[in-house]
């Protein structure tokens, strides 16, 4: 994909859900926000209006998208409500939805048996093998890249996405150029807004 032209995008992950908080595969579950997850939404809401602040930035001016899952647009309406501003309408994308875990989501990793258990290893134990790695029902990083580099062939103007933990790691592979081996182990922050332009990645917290 040619990123020489690519408009910022200011993407943010969904706040906190209590399967987060417990460990478990959520992929394409709809889980509710939390408290937590609640209160993390306005924290990336004031975080948004200061970088708009202080780039002299219109929060009017951008596109704002969001996964269809209840988590994603509960937090953009949270942030949004930080604004206090009329705003664009969110669009819903189909394609900024999870990675699906398949026959693994709902569990913790202690909970799988022995056999999936050693096919999904762990956060901070994954080979970039990871990226193409298949369970039943589930869906590979190598396919939803597919359908982010559709969905950003598409941007034509700064962005906003809310959007998921593993939709993040491969916005950071297409975009920033971060090897797989990385990002299959990188733990998307909850409260924190990330910034691409060009091909890097800067986070706000």
């Amino acid at each position: 994909m040619d990123k020489t032209n690519l408009a910022d995008i200011y993407f943010i992950r969904h706040g906190e859900t209590d399967w987060n908080k417990q460990g478990r595969y959520q992929g394409q579950s709809d889980i509710a926000l939390n408290q937590t997850g609640i209160e993390q939404g306005k924290t990336n809401g004031v975080i948004l209006q200061e970088i708009f602040r202080q780039k002299n930035l219109q929060p009017s001016d951008f596109n704002w998208f969001s996964s269809p899952l209840s988590r994603t647009k509960e937090t953009a309406k949270i942030i949004r409500a930080q604004l206090a501003q009329p705003l664009p309408q969110v669009n819903i994308d189909e394609r900024l939805i999870e990675l699906s875990f398949g026959v693994c989501e709902g569990f913790r990793h202690d909970e799988l048996d022995d056999e999936l258990a050693a096919v999904l290893p762990k956060r901070g134990e994954r080979g970039s093998e990871f990226w193409s790695l298949k369970v039943s029902g589930s869906e590979t990083y190598v396919e939803a890249s597919k359908r982010i580099n559709s969905f950003l062939s598409e941007i034509n103007k700064p962005t906003i996405i809310i959007s998921h933990g593993g939709i993040a790691r491969v916005f950071r592979h297409i975009i920033a150029n971060t090897p797989q081996i990385e990002v299959v182990n990188w733990v998307a922050p909850q409260n924190a807004i990330f910034h691409f332009s060009g091909s890097s990645m800067k986070i706000y917290k």
